[in-house]
C-alpha cells in the first residue's frame, strides 16, 4: 500500500513551521490525549519508547510523564521541529532526540517495547515500508499505536479547489481500511482501528490556509503546481467555499484514523520489499541429524 508524498517538501514545510506549530496545533494536542487514553486498556512497563514523527516534543513529553522509568526517544524528519523540542526536555525527564525518517528507522531489530506515532504518518509514503519497519523494530508482543487524518479531512477546502481547476491542491489520505490491511500485511496482531471526526470553524478560507501553513500541513502531493496561486484563482476559492459557510463561520472537517496492535511472536513471516521474511531466536532453532548407511 503505497501513497506518494514529496518528503523533501513535508520536510522544508514542517522546518519552516517549528516556532509557529504548537500555537495553532489545537487539534493535534487533543488527538494527542485521545490516543494516550487508549494506552489506559494496556498495561505495560516499557524499557523503551519510541515517539515516531515527534515535531515539537509535547507528545513525548506526555510519554516520559507516564514511563518515567522508560528510554524516551523523539524521531522527527525535519530537524528544526527537533531543536524546538528541547522546550519539552528538562534533566528530570530528558528524551533523546533523533532526525530520521519513519521508513528508515536507525534502531535495532526488537529493540522498542512501545512505538507511538501522533499525526505523522499521513504525510508517508509507500506505508508498507513503514509498518514493516515498526514490526522491524518492535520486540515480540510489543505495541504500536498511532493516529492518522483519514480521507475526509478538509473535504470542504478540496471541493473549493475543484471548483477552480483539478490539479491536487489538498493532500488526499487513506481510510481506515487499508491501514488495518497494511498492519495485517506486516504481520501485527489484533490491530483495532477508531474514528473520530472533528470540525473546526474559521471566519475565512483564509484564515484556514494561513493555520494550515503555520502548522507545515502544506499540499505535498508530487503532481502539485510548484508556483503561486494567482490572486484571481485564490478568490475564486474564498469564494466557493462559502458555500459551507454556517451563520458567520467557516467549517472544516477532520477525519482521525486511531489504530493499536501487537507486534507478532517471532517466527511469524513479515512482509518486506524483498518478499517475505522469517526470523527466530538461536534458541528455537532445532537441528536434525540424519544416519547414513
Amino acid at each position: 500500500m503505497s501513497k506518494h508524498f514529496d518528503s523533501t517538501h513535508v520536510r522544508r514545510a514542517f522546518g519552516r513551521a517549528a516556532a509557529s506549530y504548537e500555537a495553532h496545533a489545537v487539534l493535534q494536542a487533543e488527538v494527542q490525549q485521545r490516543l494516550l487514553e487508549r494506552l489506559d486498556e494496556h498495561p505495560l512497563a516499557p524499557q523503551r519508547v519510541l515517539d515516531v514523527g515527534a515535531g515539537t516534543g509535547r507528545g513525548t513529553a506526555l510519554l516520559r510523564k507516564r514511563y518515567p522509568k522508560a528510554q524516551l526517544v523523539a524521531i522527527d524528519l525535519a530537524m528544526p521541529m527537533l531543536v524546538a523540542a528541547r522546550r519539552h526536555r528538562t534533566w528530570l525527564r530528558p528524551f533523546a532526540r533523533v532526525c530520521a525518517d519513519a521508513a528508515a528507522l536507525p534502531f535495532a531489530e526488537a529493540s522498542i517495547d512501545l512505538l507511538h506515532s501522533n499525526l505523522c504518518l499521513q504525510w508517508c509514503g509507500g506505508l508498507d515500508a513503514v509498518f514493516d519497519g515498526f514490526r522491524r523494530v518492535l520486540r515480540p508482543g510489543g505495541l504500536v499505536l498511532f493516529s492518522t487524518f483519514g480521507p475526509e479531512t478538509l473535504h470542504e477546502l478540496r471541493a473549493a479547489f475543484a471548483e477552480v481547476d483539478a490539479k491536487p491542491h489538498v493532500s488526499r489520505f487513506l481510510d481506515m481500511h487499508p491501514l488495518g490491511d497494511a498492519l495485517l500485511a506486516a504481520g501485527f496482531r489484533d490491530p483495532v482501528l477508531e474514528r473520530d471526526r472533528f470540525t473546526l470553524t474559521y471566519a475565512s478560507a483564509l484564515d484556514l490556509m494561513r493555520e494550515l501553513r503555520a502548522l507545515g500541513a502544506t499540499n505535498a502531493d508530487p503532481e502539485r503546481e510548484r508556483g503561486l496561486t494567482g490572486k484571481g484563482r485564490l478568490q475564486k476559492v474564498i469564494d466557493a467555499y462559502e458555500q459551507f459557510r454556517q451563520g458567520d463561520r467557516l467549517p472544516a472537517t477532520w477525519e482521525v484514523v486511531y489504530a493499536i496492535a501487537r507486534a507478532p511472536e517471532p517466527g511469524q513471516p513479515r512482509r518486506s520489499s524483498d518478499g517475505a521474511i522469517a526470523s527466530f531466536p538461536i534458541e528455537r532453532l532445532r537441528g536434525t541429524r540424519r544416519s547414513t548407511r
